[in-house]
């Protein structure tokens, strides 16, 4: 034998096995792919066998070289995240690999057990369902606008929640769900809409102000369905509360396909504490309504912050912008301390909107400052600017913008959203 076949022999001896599905590759799917792509989710194909699986394999290659998938877009060089999807790079080259080596199937005796999910849910079995008395009619092709839609709960005791998801039937068309809860005394949207039936408020006053109540008004929010987002579930001994006597307040931006016709009727399913906790989880938001990005420009900031007054855990982040978002950041400058940034999203993408949890939460002393900055591309070189040739203010609709950064905190379980925010009297000198 020369000595090339003698060195060829070896390295095919030594050459790592390629990659099998049973073994290799189905592990990596239930960890990081079967939560959306399964049956009822919203990954248009699913990967539970090697027959639904097979015929994806040079997409999934690609889709995971190129950091499209799994849709994760935190700068890991800022913050550590409870809810990481992002790929390792071994998980990469796993797929990457069996793609290339023809994706063979292996010995299904090596399969590991199949991952258990609920059917419907993202969360344990919901102890209640509260679902939209009727369904909404979106047009296959026509603006529609927010939808607010007021679903009584019928609770006749305070109930704490420790799981919550909002569940659209018709996803394709449902940009987003705003779960408000409106409480007995609030006086949100009374006299004007009634319960079950999809409600437009006008824009501005009798007497012709703009109103400045269509953003739930002060009430907190109970959960935030968008596409691709997991559902809250909140940490042992903290929880959201939802008090007796009071309506689920559903802001629904629906989204004309282009395509066809669609009928939606959104649940939100529950899941309450077993015990009254020892902290109130408040869902609160920092907000710049006064900005105008000047046409054309590529990389236009719009910053906002806050001080908190009292001590708070904070918990988790959400960006929210629209078609022109390109990045957006938080802050955090602790009092004696630097700031420092907790999220970084350096290509935010309007089609996958996450929420960032903390994996080690952040106990906010009181003076705290949190601030957050949106940058928006209203450039020709956005493939998904509508026009790039005007100036584009704060709006409802997709074409227009919004810049909120979402947080949500906990906090002591009697402390609501005014008390948080109000600062404590200065101390008399007598």
């Amino acid at each position: 034998m020369s000595k090339w076949l003698i060195i060829l022999a070896a390295f095919t001896l030594n050459a790592a096995p390629a990659p099998t599905f049973y073994k290799d590759v189905l592990p990596i799917l239930q960890a990081r792919c079967q939560e959306c792509h399964r049956e009822g989710e919203i990954g248009p194909m699913t990967f539970n066998t090697y027959k639904e699986t097979r015929p994806w394999a040079k997409a999934i290659r690609e889709a995971v070289r190129t950091r499209k998938m799994p849709p994760w877009f935190a700068d890991p060089a800022y913050g550590h995240f409870a809810n990481d999807r992002a790929m390792s790079p071994s998980e990469v080259d796993t797929l990457a690999n069996w793609a290339d080596s023809g994706a063979p199937e292996g010995d299904s005796k090596d399969a590991t057990a199949p991952r258990r999910w609920l059917t419907g849910w993202g969360i344990a079995k919901p102890d209640v369902v509260l679902t939209m008395p009727t369904a909404f009619e979106v047009p296959a092709a026509a603006k529609v606008d927010y939808q607010y839609i007021i679903v009584p709960t019928g609770f006749t005791e305070d109930k704490w929640v420790q799981s919550v998801e909002a569940r659209p039937s018709a996803r394709s068309v449902v940009h987003h769900v705003v779960v408000y809860i409106r409480e007995p005394g609030s006086k949100w949207l009374r006299g004007e809409a009634q319960p079950g039936i999809p409600f437009v408020p006008p824009r501005t006053t009798p007497d012709g102000k703009p109103r400045n109540d269509i953003g739930g008004s002060g009430s907190d929010i109970l959960t935030i369905y968008t596409p691709g987002n997991s559902p809250d579930t909140f940490r042992p001994n903290q929880a959201k509360l939802i008090k007796a006597g009071s309506d689920l307040v559903l802001q629904m931006h629906y989204t004309a396909n282009g395509k066809t016709a669609e009928t939606d009727r959104t649940s939100v399913g529950i899941v309450f504490a077993k015990e009254a906790p020892a902290e109130r989880v408040l869902t609160i938001s920092l907000v710049n309504t006064k900005f105008v990005i000047p046409p054309g420009d590529g990389n236009y900031r719009v910053p906002a912050e806050v001080e908190v007054p009292h001590r708070g855990t904070l918990l988790s982040l959400f960006p929210h912008m629209h078609v022109r978002g390109k990045a957006f950041e938080y802050r955090l400058t602790q009092p004696g301390s630097p700031e420092e940034t907790l999220l970084r999203v350096p290509r935010y993408n309007f089609n996958w909107q996450l929420t960032y949890r903390l994996e080690r939460p952040i106990v906010l002393q009181p003076g705290a400052k949190l601030a957050v900055s949106g940058w928006f591309d209203n450039s020709p070189n956005n493939p998904a600017n509508p026009d790039p040739k005007v100036e584009v203010r704060w709006g409802e609709q997709s074409w227009e913008e919004m810049m909120i950064g979402f947080l949500d905190v906990a906090v002591p379980s009697d402390m609501d959203r005014r008390s948080f925010f109000q600062k404590k009297p200065a101390k008399s000198d007598d």
